[in-house]
């Protein structure tokens, strides 16, 4: 297989590339492309994208550039890496090398207008329990055993831009799910957060499902109480579950330890610090619970995790509901 070159990669249609990756404008104005940032949670959409000199510019943290200096903060990842990516991501997937001189069409709806186009909207076509090599590849390389993944997760067909594409499904509340493979991720509609109960007055909350799974890895060695989930599935849905929240004794929050995630936490405690449980203090700045057990399955084997997991709830710094 040829190798992708850097001066190969600026030619391709950042806007193809995003929608590769399950990002799809806000808004459109002439060859300038607005999103919701893909590097950080937001709800008015600031990421701009001239799709006729392939740059972008990130109006909510100054930073912009081109394809590459996108992907590289986007994958926490080396250009080379990055590169590889790109050429080994699908091999189905081909991408515009030349941006289009018109804008491409997208639905406009007035008042009372409907209309319908699902060109850029994900269509599920089928689900079935995980069995995908690559995906389960993918499950491995993030610690994350086959047996607790089929607990929560489907093997998800669906429809993008008219490619067919498969991804590890997690269902929301609303019917929706999120999609996640080595080279994609994005999400069905409607989205929403997904609640799991246990009939517990405890509730834990995560903001991605990873997180979720990492915590069934981990905690299942440790404590057999009880408690509730809540996946947000988006830090912007923090604020709209406060109602579910509030109902529960105490609420365990395993949130980014970024700068929105914090924010969050902190506004919690704020509520009440006698509900509300910081329990991320058991992973680093930056991290999340996910990153946390790739780093520790990685280092240590599995009987001095065991360990160290012990020392962590004696010392109350997490996993405890």
């Amino acid at each position: 297989m040829k190798k992708l070159s850097c001066a190969d990669a600026r030619k391709i249609d950042l806007v193809d590339y995003l929608a590769s990756l399950g990002y799809q404008p806000q808004k459109i104005r002439g060859t300038d492309y607005w999103y919701l940032s893909p590097l950080r949670e937001e709800k008015t959409p600031s990421f701009k994208v001239n799709r006729q000199k392939g740059l972008w510019y990130d109006h909510g943290n100054g930073q912009g550039g081109d394809i590459i200096d996108f992907g590289t903060l986007h994958f926490k990842c080396s250009v080379s890496e990055l590169l590889n990516r790109m050429m080994a991501g699908n091999p189905n997937q081909t991408f515009s090398f030349h941006p289009p001189a018109i804008p491409v069409r997208t639905p406009h709806f007035g008042a009372g207008e409907k209309e319908e186009n699902n060109e850029g909207k994900i269509i599920i076509t089928a689900t079935r329990p995980l069995a995908d090599d690559r995906l389960l590849s993918y499950l491995e390389s993030r610690c994350i055993p086959t047996e607790v993944a089929n607990q929560y997760c489907k093997e998800v067909d669906f429809l993008l831009y008219g490619k067919e594409r498969t991804a590890i499904g997690f269902a929301n509340d609303a019917g929706g799910y999120e999609l996640r493979s080595q080279y994609f991720k994005g999400s069905s509609s409607p989205k929403s957060p997904t609640t799991l109960n246990t009939e517990s007055n405890t509730l834990t909350v995560f903001e991605g499902f990873f997180d979720f799974l990492s915590y069934h890895v981990i905690a299942k060695d440790f404590s057999d109480e009880k408690t509730n989930f809540l996946i947000l599935n988006s830090l912007a849905f923090f604020n709209k579950s406060r109602e579910v929240m509030e109902k529960y004794q105490q609420v365990n929050l395993y949130l980014d330890r970024n700068k929105k995630g914090i924010e969050f936490t902190m506004q919690a405690l704020d509520w009440d610090e006698t509900k509300y449980r910081d329990r991320s203090k058991l992973y680093r700045q930056g991290q999340d619970l996910n990153e946390w057990l790739i780093e520790k399955y990685s280092l240590l084997q599995r009987p001095i995790l065991k360990n160290i997991l012990r020392h962590e709830r004696k010392r109350g710094r997490g996993l405890r509901p």
